[in-house]
């Protein structure tokens, strides 16, 4: 039986630029799921902020939130729809 899927908006304000590979591999990876991202380059304050939104099961939503969570320099919140 599939796994019911959710919608989510999964945003991360990346501090270390070190890990944009990492986060871009990531996202890569769970690139199926994913229905749009946004990134914008925040140079004055040297940090990049990324929204994705994602259609995926919910297991799945928060594997890659809490690996992008996990990376060095990287902050993500995760906000599921009803």
């Amino acid at each position: 039986m599939e796994q019911e899927k959710r919608v989510a908006i999964i945003s991360m304000i990346i501090s270390d630029s070190e890990s944009i590979p990492s986060v871009n591999d990531l996202l890569h990876k769970y690139g199926q799921y994913i229905q749009s991202r946004m990134g914008l380059p925040y140079r004055e304050r040297g940090l990049n902020i990324i929204c994705v939104v994602i259609d995926a099961p919910a297991d799945c939503i928060s594997a890659l939130s809490g690996k992008l969570g996990r990376l060095n320099g990287v902050t993500s919140k995760t906000v599921y729809s009803k």
